[in-house]
Parts: structure tokens; sequence; C-alpha cells
């Protein structure tokens, strides 16, 4: 339109089939300054169209069309989640929580930066849903679900990076169960102040094993049963006082445990105060902010609720 004077639709349609190589004729005769547009028209077209057709292949060849269609799929998966456990870190600890976890049924997601930990967990295919990225960043943790999570375990072996997260988790959301890792007794303050409901520091929990079981062999034994991943048919569940029936409210504890029975067990109680009372008698009241304590089956702990909830 500029160097020849001619109409846009003459020009838009000489420029169609022209990068087109139709070959058709030129509908305005071309001056030296026209041709000379319409070979440097051609060639950055041909280099267009070789740059575009590059991309896609390498797009397609080089998985990054199949890992597009796998990250939707695991965003939908997240959303589909509610209720669950975020687990940060998928090292020895997170690793055994993510069995404990499943073994018992409880939804999770792990989340993990670590590219070596990232191919373990699909090496394994266990069905884990995993996301790739840093816990301590808010949009990750976003990105798994914190506002619609239960709880959220931080496992990695640097307390700081641990405060970190616990602090970012409970900003995001302040109903949330924390449990934390610590690798130093310093640290557990300072876990609790930022945030977490719960510290554990896996060496001195160790150690406490081991040496209980030399004393309490048996019981020990049984606990680990219990909670391991071979217990997963006996389950332990604690049932709040806004969790029973308004017939049951402000009763004894024997009216609560008959209350359509299903042969669950009391095992113990815990106050308002946090105080646990173990093998509590049935004349002990059940009032507001106290807790019970129950063992059962899954079967039976399924019945339980069941009847709580109608």
């Amino acid at each position: 339109m500029i160097i020849e004077g001619a109409s846009l639709f003459d020009a838009i349609y000489m420029t169609t089939i022209t990068i087109t190589t139709v070959g058709y004729g030129e509908t305005i005769p071309l001056s030296t300054a026209g041709r000379t547009f319409t070979m440097f028209l051609l060639v950055a077209s041909w280099l267009t169209y070789a740059f575009v057709i590059t991309r896609i292949t390498q797009f397609v060849i080089s998985g990054e069309l199949n890992q597009y269609f796998k990250n939707r799929k695991l965003m939908k998966d997240i959303s589909r989640l509610h209720d669950h456990v975020i687990v940060c870190g998928y090292g020895r600890n997170g690793n055994q929580a993510a069995n404990i976890l499943t073994a018992h049924g409880v939804s999770f997601i792990v989340i993990e930066k670590d590219e070596h930990l990232v191919q373990k967990i699909d090496a394994e295919s266990t069905g884990i849903t995993r996301l790739v990225g840093d816990a301590t960043d808010d949009d990750v943790l976003h990105a798994a679900g914190i506002e619609r999570a239960r709880a959220l375990i931080t496992t990695l072996p640097v307390d700081a990076q641990n405060v970190f997260i616990v602090l970012s988790a409970r900003a995001l959301s302040p109903r949330l169960k924390i449990i934390s890792r610590a690798s130093e007794a310093t640290s557990v303050a300072k876990l609790k102040k930022a945030g977490a409901d719960n510290v554990i520091m896996p060496d001195f929990i160790g150690g406490t094993h081991m040496a209980t079981l030399i004393s309490k062999p048996d019981v020990i034994e049984f606990i680990d049963f219990l909670s391991g991943e071979q217990g997963h048919s006996i389950h332990m569940e604690s049932v709040g006082f806004d969790d029973l029936p308004a017939e049951l409210k402000d009763k004894s504890l024997h009216e609560v445990m008959g209350w359509k029975k299903t042969g669950v067990n009391c095992i113990g109680i815990k106050d308002k105060d946090g105080n646990f009372m173990i093998n509590p008698p049935e004349e002990t009241y059940i009032t507001p902010g106290m807790r019970v304590i129950v063992l059962g089956t899954i079967r039976q702990i399924k019945e339980m609720k069941g009847n709580l909830s109608c």
C-alpha cells in the first residue's frame, strides 16, 4: 500500500498468494522497490513457518505435550481433594507418613521439589498424588489446596524451612492442623510459636522407642501393630463432644458407649484442657470440650460414625 499505492484488499490478496506460493499473477505491476519488498516478505514468511514447525515438533517429541496433559490431569485431581493431608517432603519421614496414610485410607498430596524423589514417587506407581514445587512457596501451597486441607505434615530436614512452611500454612489456613518435624531441640519452641500443633523429633522418638522395646516389648509391639501398616484393620478414633447427638451430651460415659452399641471400646478421654484420662470410669460425664478415644475394627468405627451422623 505504501510502496505501490495498492488498495487494502489488493495488498492483503497479494501478500496471501505470495506467502502461500500459489503463483497467481500480480494484480498490479510491481516496481523494483515492490519486488525487493516481496523478496524480503517471502524469506521472512518461510523463516517464520520453519520456526513454528520446528517448535511444534520439539513440543511433541520432547514430551512437553504429554507433560501438559499430565499437569492438567494433576490439577483436576487436586481440585477434587477435600479434607485431605498435605505432606511436605518425601524423604524417609515423608515416605513413611505417606505409607501410613495410604494404609489407613486417608487422602493426601505430596509436595516435593527434588527431581530424584519425584522420580521415586512415579516409579513406585502407588497412585500418590504429587506436586512438584517448593513447599515454602505460598503459590505451591495454594495449588495443593491448603484452604480445603485438614492437616499439613512438614518433614523437611532443615528446621528453618519447616518454620517457614508452618508460618505460611498457618497464615493461609488458621483451622489447619499442622505437624512438623524438628531436628534440633531448640527448634521445638520456635515451631510451636510459628503455629505448629505438634512437633516431632524423629531421633528422640526413635531412641525412646528402642529403649522401651527392652522394658516393655509386648506393649510397644502392640502399639506398632495398631499404628503401622499391618494394623490397617484396627482403628482408633477421637469423638468430640460436638459430634455426639443431643441426647448423649452431658451424659455419662456408660450411656455414651451403650448407645446403639457397635462394639468399640473407650480407651481414654481428653478433657478441655488437653489432659488425658486412661481407662476412665463409666460414671465420667462427657462435657463440652471433651473428646472420647475409642478403639475398634474398621467396620465398628464406620458403624459408629454412621450412628453419630444420623
